[in-house]
């Protein structure tokens, strides 16, 4: 029985929170609404007419996205900013609260805070994001822990 690699598993919940944040985004053009619109209506011109929320759920959704799963061409997954749990744990509040706002990304915003936890779990067990995507963390010589 292997060891649970806490930051592939926060990987694969904040890449299910990023498609989602993107589909809202896209849903939310056609549908705009604040979530909140219930309590209050000052938030309504964050949607409509200019629909400002949407465009920031959709490029924090990409952002994201492209974050987790860097593609080889971009040359981003050897970058510190990608070895980085830290940065990850600076943005994906901002992406989450983005995600709250908007009617369609609540969702999204509750998987991003559930990627956040165990993002937050694997940084305080002293993980590290390997430098190659997917990749296995290479074991210390000696037998030492991982």
């Amino acid at each position: 029985m292997g060891k649970l690699i806490k930051n592939h598993w926060a990987r694969l919940i904040v890449l299910t929170a990023a498609l989602y944040q993107i589909a809202a985004a896209l849903e939310g053009f056609f549908w705009p609404k604040i979530f909140w619109d219930f309590l209050t209506t000052n938030l309504d011109p964050a949607v409509r007419p200019i629909p400002i929320l949407q465009v920031i759920n959709l490029l924090l959704g990409i952002l994201a996205f492209a974050w987790e799963w860097p593609l080889p061409l971009l040359s981003f997954a050897k970058t510190a900013m990608h070895r980085s749990i830290e940065a990850r744990l600076a943005v994906y509040p901002l992406a989450s609260l983005s995600a709250l706002l908007l009617y369609q990304g609540t969702n999204p915003g509750i998987y991003y805070l559930i990627g956040m936890g165990v993002y937050f779990w694997a940084y305080s067990e002293g993980e590290t994001v390997c430098p190659e995507p997917w990749a296995l963390p290479r074991r210390r010589k000696g037998g030492g822990k991982v």
